[in-house]
């Protein structure tokens, strides 16, 4: 565990009203601007927060800000602690209230339903479970398979929507997306680049032929008579 200096303004404070320490030195050791702390002294910034004495403390020693008022280019360094805080464990599965353990078998029937690119790791880090019930109501060997009815986990306040589809995203990467069934509309993109076939060119100076509609009349009434000869 990395080991930092608590209340570094208020300590910045302190060390203004009560060494000798240049600008520099206190805001080298409290991880502030030299300016920062020149208006501290000035009365300017930190207000009313009230200076805390490294010493008591523990993160700084006198000998240690001797040094430093001695010496202007010193450096202050933060005393060993004396007492080793365990680094945190890996956060395990989320934890799930008791008034919301009995809907979780039907939080996890939906996510296998409509998310089945998700792994079961993800399954249990998203409603707190462990991977042999995931199994068990995947493959529809739960003592309670009857009754369940999927429901969605984010309206039931297992998790949120933004872990749900952080994990969705997770598990699709890399994945090819489905190509669609049947006959779909062409993309937007593709039609918009369509050019309307030119239209043929009217020629203005093509006259009928006069000739040939009288041709076609005379045959018309020709064969007109001749049917009516037929009938007599």
């Amino acid at each position: 565990m990395a080991n930092t200096l608590l209340m570094p303004k208020a300590t910045a404070v302190w060390l203004v009203d009560n060494t000798a320490l240049s600008f520099e030195q206190i805001a080298q050791f409290c991880g502030l601007h030299p300016l920062e702390v020149k208006a501290i002294a000035d009365g300017e910034s930190a207000q009313g927060i009230k200076g805390m004495d490294p010493i008591i403390t523990g993160q700084l020693t006198r000998d240690e800000i001797a040094r430093g008022e001695k010496d202007v280019n010193y450096r202050l360094k933060l005393s060993e602690p004396k007492v080793r805080v365990p680094e945190s464990k890996r956060k395990g599965p989320r934890y799930t209230p008791l008034s919301k353990r009995q809907d979780r078998p039907n939080a996890i029937l939906w996510l296998v339903r409509n998310h089945p690119e998700l792994k079961d790791a993800q399954i249990a880090r998203l409603v707190g479970t462990t991977k042999s019930t995931i199994e068990q109501i995947r493959e529809r060997k739960h003592w309670n398979s009857a009754n369940l009815q999927p429901m969605d986990p984010v309206t039931l306040g297992l998790t949120s929507q933004i872990d749900l589809d952080l994990e969705v995203n997770r598990a699709s990467r890399g994945r090819e997306q489905p190509q669609p069934a049947g006959d779909t509309l062409l993309p937007a993109a593709l039609t918009e680049r369509l050019v309307p076939a030119p239209e043929k060119p009217k020629d203005e100076d093509q006259e009928l032929d006069a000739n040939a509609v009288f041709a076609k009349l005379s045959a018309l009434k020709s064969k007109d008579k001749n049917e009516d000869d037929d009938q007599e």
